[in-house]
This record gives C-alpha cells, structure tokens and sequence, in this order.
C-alpha cells in the first residue's frame, strides 16, 4: 500500500503549543484534538505544502520552521506524516478547517492521536538541538 503523504505542523511560542479540534464530521480522527496539517498535493514539495497548509489551515505565512521527523499513521488509509516545527510566523492564526484552536502547555497538550503524541515526544527530545527553550 503506497501511503499518503502529509505535513503536520507544531507551532511553538512561549512554551506553549498550538492544536486544533477536529469537526466531529471529519472523516479521519473526528473530534480529536491534534497537531494541525494536510495533504501533500501532487508534485509539491514538503515546504510548498507546509507553506499552503498553514496558509489554509490557520492564515499564517511561516518565518523559521524545522524539520522534526516523519511518522506512519494508519487510518483509513496510510499516511506518512512529516512533521515541521514552526517558531515565527506572519499572521494572527484562526481556525479556519478545524472546528477551534487552542494553545496548550508543551507539558499539557492533550493530543487526542498517538502519531502525534511521538511527535511531540520527539519535539521535546531534541528542542534544545533546535535551539528552542521550552
């Protein structure tokens, strides 16, 4: 089975977190809390994507984002999942897919999938090889 690709982003500020609340309607992972991100379009790059989706998703244009890494999610169907870190950006972030957006302490967050949660776990692994305080 050849998986889907996406990009999942962590946006970073002060310690904190932002996730979405997925509509209850959706067709993956309804009403769970998770990192936002979307689908890899044909013949786009990682960063095309992540600069699209966060654009679609929240209304912000990032500044400085990092590769973090890239995880398996079995769901309805197969994704492979690259996650980025952003810490700056252009805008005011709005929910514009997900039902709501919250930040939540990076020690908090209560991320609803467990593909997530590695991610996050990962995050805070390697932070300070980012150069990112928690």
């Amino acid at each position: 089975m050849q998986p889907n690709e996406c990009v999942s982003f962590l946006v970073i500020s002060d310690g904190k977190i932002l996730l979405e609340k997925r509509s209850e309607l959706r067709e993956v992972d309804p009403g769970t809390i998770n990192i936002p991100g979307g689908h890899i379009e044909n013949d786009e790059t990682q960063s095309q994507a992540l600069y699209r989706e966060l654009s679609e998703e929240l209304g912000i244009v990032p500044i400085t984002y990092h590769f973090l890494c890239s995880l398996y999610h079995p769901t309805s169907e197969l994704q492979l999942i690259h996650y980025y870190v952003v810490t700056s950006w252009e805008g005011e972030a709005q929910p514009f897919e997900a039902e709501d957006i919250s930040w939540y302490s990076l020690a908090e967050a209560p991320v609803g999938i467990n593909v997530d949660k590695v991610a996050l776990s990962e995050f805070k692994r390697v932070s300070g090889s980012l150069g990112i305080a928690l």
